[in-house]
C-alpha cells in the first residue's frame, strides 16, 4: 500500500491516507521513525505494527486518561476516541481493554448515577439522562430497582418549599402553571396529584 497523502491536522500531527483512504493520525516524530511520507510504499506488516505499538497503545492511554478524570460509560468513550479519529477497530480494542480491567462498566455507572440524583431528579428524567449516555433501558430499570430511595412525592414537596407554592391558597392559574413545571421536570402525574394531596391534608 503506498501513502498517497500527508494532511496536518496541527503543527504536531497530520492525517495519513493509504491508497486513498484514511488510515490513522501520527505524530510528527513518529512519520520520521516510520518513513510515512506522500508517495512512500509500506508493507502490511508496517502497517499492523504502527496500528500495534502506536495507535492501539495511544487510544489506551486516552481511555484511562479519560477514565481519571471522571466515569464515563462506554458510550462516552466510544464517541471521544471518535472524536480523536481513531480507525472503529482499534477503538474496540481499546473499550474492550478496559473493560476487560472493568475500568468502564455500564451497571456500576447506572447504579451509582440513581444514587447520587435519586433524592434530585424523578425517574423519568433519571431514565432519559441515562439512555442519552448510551446505557440500555434494561441496565437503568435494574438500577433503579436496586435503589427503593426514589419518592417523587417527597421530592414535589420540596419544589413546593423551593418555590413558595401553597397549594391550598394557590388559584386555577397557580396550580397549572407549577403542575406544568413538575411535568416538564419528569414527575408522572399521580405523583403530582398524590403530593399535592398531602400537602392539601
Amino acid at each position: 500500500m503506498y501513502v498517497t497523502l500527508t494532511e496536518p491536522v496541527d503543527s504536531k500531527k497530520s492525517r495519513i491516507y493509504l491508497d486513498q483512504e484514511f488510515a490513522f493520525i501520527l505524530y510528527r516524530q513518529e512519520m520520521i521513525s516510520y518513513h510515512i511520507s506522500e508517495g512512500a510504499e509500506i508493507s502490511e506488516e508496517q502497517y499492523r505494527k504502527i496500528l500495534e505499538e502506536t495507535i492501539l497503545r495511544r487510544a489506551k492511554l486516552r481511555c484511562l486518561n479519560l477514565l481519571k478524570t471522571m466515569d464515563r460509560t462506554e458510550t462516552q468513550l466510544r464517541q471521544k476516541l471518535k472524536q480523536g479519529e481513531y480507525p472503529e477497530e482499534i477503538i474496540e480494542r481499546a473499550i474492550e481493554y478496559v473493560k476487560g480491567y472493568r475500568y468502564v462498566d455500564d451497571e456500576r455507572y447506572a447504579r451509582q448515577y440513581v444514587h447520587c440524583f435519586c433524592e434530585k431528579k424523578s425517574r423519568y428524567q433519571i431514565i432519559q439522562e441515562l439512555m442519552r449516555r448510551g446505557i440500555e433501558r434494561e441496565t437503568i430499570e435494574q438500577a433503579l430497582e436496586e435503589n427503593p430511595d426514589i419518592d417523587e412525592t417527597e421530592q414535589i414537596q420540596k419544589w413546593m418549599e423551593k418555590r413558595k407554592f401553597d397549594p391550598e391558597n394557590a388559584d386555577v392559574r397557580e396550580r397549572q402553571r407549577f403542575y406544568g413545571f413538575l411535568m416538564r421536570r419528569g414527575f408522572s402525574a399521580e405523583s403530582i396529584r398524590k403530593a399535592l394531596r398531602n400537602a392539601e391534608k
